[in-house]
């Protein structure tokens, strides 16, 4: 395959224009080259989306969401074409990639319905008088979207920002602008004109936009560096921020569980996707009195995972950097912990044991497929070093004993917690991150207060 946006009738571009190069994890073949924004088209679908907000605003929204269903169901006609295009620029499997686009589907259906019955309320004041709280759309919003999951993170940021009257200029992650593009083909058919826009390109093109004075909301889910260079420019143009940025996301196993049940549930946690999700297990506090049965079982069930699709290159280097940085401040490789011969940008499923929490893998987001194991004294000792980082996204235990339940979920200072389920969870929860992983909700009927602007009404008669 030599140019992936001619066979989907996407824009596609020269090599001698400025463009995103995308080449297959698989075997680093030439995928395709797609056009990069310029300025000029970063302004325009700015100003498109600013013209239609109005009459997309005032729409009843009932046929927001109408048009929404509508784009769900075409959305779930061409799952499976989605998918294989994830799979193609980003190596994760479409037999897995298939579900993020359905998940898509699920969310982009249920605010369709969440939608029309988002609402404010009225005040009790004087009975001459009405006194309302009324919830607006707060104008164009700005989608910058993440390449590990670009079908359902999208959906519901578009999703919850269209139904309740908002226009979206979304630009997908540079390293799957194929899907990005493709996704945006999908759905705007079902929508008015500038209503729904996407650009293709870098970190360039995502600032241009965050930067238009014509934008009013910035979303964002990607990483902690972005997320901060969004903020700032945020603080100058007056736009409201949404970030869910990056994770170190604590797994602690206290001493009175099965071992190994608790490494099924720490290599679910850290290989899944190949470790490549927000909420990924990134660093691991074992008790003293189960650590060798528990290491054992995780150093083979990743030896039965094997090597794993990374998205590219350039993201294996950084995973390894961390994995050598942990090696030469004392850890051990008991899995892994070695780039692969051959092309593509497969990496082993990897265990580390040794490891401290002075070390970078401990301390930043690895975002691969790698489970650093720390041996703490007790549940105490774990739970102190679960809670120190500067993330704050999420946190799994691993206990029998509900008193340590208890304090485990009132003492982590992140914004889920799953106790004894590494990737458990109720549909429709939402959560604010804290520290380095950004703020605001960003999923479930809360989103909804996210993307509007709560207007206070007094009426009374005159006299």
């Amino acid at each position: 395959m030599t140019d992936l946006a001619v066979e989907l009738d996407l824009p596609s571009a020269s090599a001698d224009v400025p463009h995103l190069r995308i080449e297959s994890p698989a075997d680093s073949t030439l995928v395709g080259r797609v056009a990069m924004a310029t300025p000029e088209q970063v302004a325009s679908a700015v100003t498109g989306a600013r013209a239609a907000f109005a009459c997309w605003a005032a729409t009843p929204a009932e046929e927001r969401a109408s048009a929404l269903r509508a784009a769900a169901d075409a959305l779930a006609d061409r799952a499976d074409e989605l998918a294989k295009v994830h799979e193609v620029e980003t190596g994760r499997p479409a037999a897995d990639a298939v579900d993020g686009v359905l998940a898509g589907v699920a969310t982009l259906r249920q605010y369709a319905e969440l939608g029309p019955l988002h609402r404010g309320r009225s005040l009790q004041g004087a009975p001459s008088a009405t006194d309302l709280m009324v919830p607006e759309p707060r104008g164009v919003v700005a989608v910058l979207t993440p390449w590990n999951d670009p079908v359902a993170v999208a959906c519901g940021l578009v999703g919850a920002a269209l139904v309740t009257g908002n226009t979206v200029v979304a630009k997908p992650s540079e390293r799957c602008p194929h899907t990005g593009l493709l996704l945006g083909a999908v759905l705007r058919p079902h929508l008015p004109e500038g209503v729904l826009s996407h650009l293709a390109g870098d970190g360039t093109v995502g600032q241009r936009l965050a930067e238009n004075p014509g934008v009013d909301v910035i979303a964002h889910v990607g990483s902690t560096a972005t997320g901060r260079t969004l903020a700032a420019t945020a603080a100058r143009t007056g736009a409201k921020v949404l970030l869910e940025n990056g994770g170190n996301d604590p797994l602690l196993v206290d001493g009175d569980v099965d071992p190994v049940w608790a490494a099924e549930q720490a290599a679910t946690g850290a290989f899944a996707n190949s470790g490549q999700i927000c909420v990924a297990v990134e660093r691991i506090f074992v008790h003293r009195a189960v650590a060798r049965p528990f290491l054992d079982a995780l150093v083979a069930a990743a030896e039965r995972t094997g090597p794993l699709p990374l998205v590219d290159v350039r993201h294996r280097i950084a995973v390894q950097e961390h994995v050598d940085d942990a090696l030469t401040a004392g850890a051990r490789a008991v899995a892994g912990g070695a780039v692969p011969g051959g092309p593509g940008a497969r990496y082993p499923a990897t265990v580390l044991s040794g490891c401290e929490p002075r070390m970078r893998i401990m301390r930043e987001e690895t975002f691969g497929p790698v489970a650093p194991v720390c041996v703490v004294d007790d549940f105490a000792h774990g739970l102190s070093r679960a809670c120190d980082g500067a993330f704050g996204l999420a946190a799994t235990v691993l206990t029998r004993s509900m008193e340590h339940a208890q304090r485990a979920w009132r003492t982590l200072p992140v914004g889920t917690v799953k106790i004894n389920s590494v990737f458990g969870g109720a549909p429709g929860g939402a959560a604010h991150p804290r520290g380095a992983s950004g703020h605001g909700y960003g999923y479930g009927p809360e989103l909804l207060d996210e993307l509007t602007a709560t207007k206070v009404v007094h009426i009374e008669p005159a006299p």
